[in-house]
This record gives structure tokens, C-alpha cells and sequence, in this order.
């Protein structure tokens, strides 16, 4: 092994001097049948590729199309590779890289979405404060008792690392995150 390329924790050898890890998000339109999202993961843990985040719901009901969303990271070269690989797999109709996408519409990123659910337990001023920064976030209180309230808060995935941060010392219990949702601006479907 040349003494320049370094272990990534990937399948894959990569030149730091050359080769930068990227955050892409991408689209999968695949059939909405048992054991297709177990062959896209499996994809991904053959290779040893991490998903930072993943969703998947039915969109197309009379066509029974499924929409998967995955957020994944590596050099240029191993993106191309996933998204090769992944266009391999038989129920797989179409593989979107929403970032490319985005920079060819001239933006920096497509539209990116998460919800979390979020658990703070307190009392007094703890959970004064929590409302008002719950407030102050546009978060939603859809539990609420003498003890405990449950938010939900919509946004980018680093609004709602930041909201968890701040209660986190008010009395934060458990929280629970949907992934991303993400769309690219624009007439142009997937």
C-alpha cells in the first residue's frame, strides 16, 4: 500500500491530498415492496458506507412508488459509485443527487426538512423558560402536563440541534427525529 493513502473507514482507499468528503442528499424512486429498503441498506453497510440520515415513504399510491431519502458522505469518486451501485439494484426506477441538483439550479443546497419530537421535564423557571424558547423556536406544544411538555419542531437539521442544545440543561428527557425530507427548487420534478 502506498504509504500516501490513508484507511476512511470505507471499503475505499482515498488520497486526502486529492479527494474531499462531501454531504450529498439523494433520491431514490424505488417499488414500494417487501425487502427494497434492505437491499438499498445493504448497499450501503456492504461498502462501508455510512447513511447519516434516511427516510422512505410511499409518494406515487396507484403506481406503488416509494421515495427514499438518504444522507451519506464521501469523495466525489465513491458518490458517483453509490449512486452507480444503487441504479443497479432492480426495483430501483431512478437515483437523484439533490446537492448536484441543486448547484446546477445555481443554490447551495436543495430544500432540507426534519420534525423532532421533543421531551422536556421540569418545574418553575425551567419550564417558563423552555415555553419561551419553544416560542422563540416556533416549536408546537402537542403534550403538556404539570411535569412535562412534548414539542414538535420543523426545520433544518441544525435548528433543531440547536433547540436540543439550549434545553438539554432545562430538563430535556428524550427526543425523537423523523431524518431528512428534501426537494429541489423549482418546476422540475425528480
Amino acid at each position: 500500500m502506498n504509504a500516501h493513502l490513508q484507511p476512511t473507514g470505507s471499503a475505499y482507499f482515498i488520497s486526502p491530498e486529492t479527494a474531499k468528503t462531501e454531504r450529498h442528499t439523494l433520491s431514490v424512486l424505488v417499488d414500494n415492496e417487501p425487502g427494497v429498503l434492505a437491499r438499498v441498506i445493504g448497499l450501503f453497510s456492504g461498502r462501508g458506507y455510512n447513511i447519516e440520515s434516511l427516510t422512505v415513504s410511499e409518494t406515487e399510491h396507484e403506481a406503488h412508488l416509494s421515495r427514499i431519502t438518504i444522507v451519506t458522505g464521501g469523495t466525489p469518486v465513491v458518490l458517483e459509485q453509490i449512486k452507480a451501485q444503487l441504479e443497479r439494484i432492480v426495483p430501483v426506477h431512478r437515483v437523484v443527487d439533490l446537492t448536484v441538483r441543486a448547484r446546477e439550479l445555481g443554490q447551495e443546497r436543495p430544500i432540507e426538512r426534519e420534525v423532532a419530537l421533543i421531551k422536556v421535564v421540569g418545574e418553575g423557571e425551567h419550564r417558563a423558560e423552555a415555553l419561551r424558547l419553544a416560542d422563540a423556536f416556533h416549536a408546537k406544544v402537542i403534550d403538556a402536563t404539570v411535569t412535562h411538555f412534548i414539542f414538535e419542531l420543523t426545520g433544518k437539521s441544525s435548528k433543531i440541534d440547536q433547540f436540543v442544545a439550549i434545553v438539554k440543561p432545562l430538563g430535556l428527557t428524550e427526543v425523537c427525529r423523523t431524518g431528512i425530507a428534501a426537494m429541489n427548487r423549482g418546476q422540475q420534478g425528480m
